[in-house]
C-alpha cells in the first residue's frame, strides 16, 4: 500500500480520485486545498481531503472495508493540520458513520436526516458563545444578522440600522470564512467601523458554527437536489438551537434576495423553520440605488473593472470608503 497527497491533486490522479469518489456516491469539492490517497496496485483504497479546518470526501473502497482505512486517512489528515497550525478540525459526514470518527476525538455537533457535523473539540461551540461580547442588559428584544460583507455597503449599513432601531440590541455577525475577495479581518474591520456609531451593535467574528459554502455538505449527498436544503437545515437549527437560546436573540434579520437563488432558498427556510423555535424573522427590502439593489457583488465587480473607489459613494458608507483607500 502507497501513500500518495497533493495540495491539492491535479490531472490525472485528480480524475482518478473524483471517478473513486463517484463509485462511493462522493463528489469532490473544487474547494479542496489537501487530499490523502491510499493506493494499491495504482487503485485507490481510500482518500480524504481538508478545506480549511473541514475534513471532507473520507471515502474506503467497498473491498477494504473494516481495514481501519477510515482512521488511517484521518490520522493523516489530522497531521497535515497540525503541521499547518490548524487545531480546530470539523467533519462533515452521514449520521452512520459517527463511529467511524468518535474514536479519532470527535464529537457530535449538530445531526440531521442526512447529516452529522462533528468537531474535535467537546465543549468548542460552549467557549466560542462564552467568549462573545454581550449586551449590559436584555430588556427588549434581541436581534441577529449574519452577513458576509464583502465589503460592507450601504445595504449592510441600512439592514443593521433597521435592526438597531428595533431592538435592544443586535448581535451582528461577520462571517469567519476565507473564501472572499477580502480576508476575515478586513470584512470585520469594515463591519466594525461602518457600526461603531450605533452602541447596540455588537459585531462579532462567527468562528466556524455559522456554516458557510466551503463546508456545504452536498459532496455526499446522492441527490443534489437535496443539497441547500440539507445545508439550510443544518445551520439552521445549529443557529435555532444553540446559538440563538445562549444569547437570547428573538429577531432574525435578513435582506430581500432577488438575485441569488441560494440565498433565496436560504431565506426561504429561515421563513419556515425559526418561528418553530420561538425565533421571528424579518426580511427587510433592499436598499436601492437608482431602483438597483445595492449588493457587494455589484461593488466588486466595479472594483475589478478598475473603477475608482471614490466614485463608488452611492454603494458604500463612508467608513468602507476610507478603508478601502487604506488598502487598495
Amino acid at each position: 500500500m502507497h501513500i500518495v497527497t497533493g495540495s491539492p491533486l491535479y490531472g490525472i490522479m485528480l480524475e482518478k480520485l473524483q471517478t473513486f469518489l463517484h463509485s462511493c456516491e462522493l463528489g469532490y469539492d473544487a474547494g479542496i486545498q489537501y487530499t490523502v490517497l491510499f493506493t494499491e496496485n495504482d487503485e485507490i483504497i481510500a482518500t480524504g481531503s481538508l478545506d480549511g479546518n473541514t475534513i471532507k470526501c473520507v471515502a474506503v473502497s467497498p473491498a477494504h472495508q473494516g481495514e481501519d482505512l477510515t482512521a488511517q486517512v484521518v490520522t493523516q489528515l489530522m497531521q497535515e493540520a497540525v503541521r499547518r497550525s490548524i487545531n480546530h478540525l470539523f467533519i462533515y459526514t452521514k449520521p452512520q458513520n459517527q463511529y467511524y470518527f468518535a474514536p479519532l476525538g470527535f464529537h457530535p455537533l449538530m445531526r440531521t436526516a442526512d447529516c452529522l457535523l462533528m468537531e474535535n473539540r467537546r465543549s468548542g461551540l460552549q467557549q466560542y458563545l462564552e467568549n462573545l461580547k454581550q449586551p449590559v442588559f436584555t430588556e427588549g428584544p434581541i436581534g441577529c444578522i449574519i452577513a458576509n460583507c464583502n465589503p460592507f455597503t450601504k445595504g449592510h449599513r441600512y439592514l443593521v440600522e433597521t435592526a438597531s432601531r428595533e431592538c435592544a440590541y443586535v448581535h451582528l455577525f461577520i462571517l469567519s470564512e476565507n473564501k472572499s475577495t477580502f480576508s476575515p479581518s478586513d470584512r470585520l474591520c469594515m463591519a466594525q467601523e461602518g457600526c461603531k456609531d450605533l452602541s447596540n451593535v455588537l459585531v462579532h467574528p462567527s468562528g466556524s458554527y455559522m456554516i458557510s459554502a466551503s463546508t456545504f455538505p452536498d459532496y455526499f449527498l446522492k441527490d443534489k437536489s437535496k443539497a441547500a436544503s440539507a445545508h439550510c437545515e443544518m445551520d439552521i437549527r445549529m443557529f435555532a438551537e444553540k446559538i440563538a437560546p445562549a444569547l437570547k436573540i428573538t429577531r432574525r434579520y435578513v435582506g430581500t434576495e432577488p438575485c441569488c437563488p441560494v440565498t433565496a432558498e436560504y431565506n426561504r427556510q429561515l421563513k419556515l423553520l425559526l418561528p418553530r423555535y420561538g425565533i421571528e424573522l424579518i426580511e427587510v427590502e433592499r436598499l436601492a440605488q437608482d431602483q438597483n439593489a445595492i449588493s457587494a457583488s455589484k461593488v466588486r465587480a466595479l472594483l475589478e473593472s478598475g473603477a475608482d473607489i471614490s466614485s463608488l459613494t452611492g454603494l458604500l458608507p463612508p467608513s468602507t470608503l476610507k478603508f478601502l483607500k487604506q488598502i487598495i
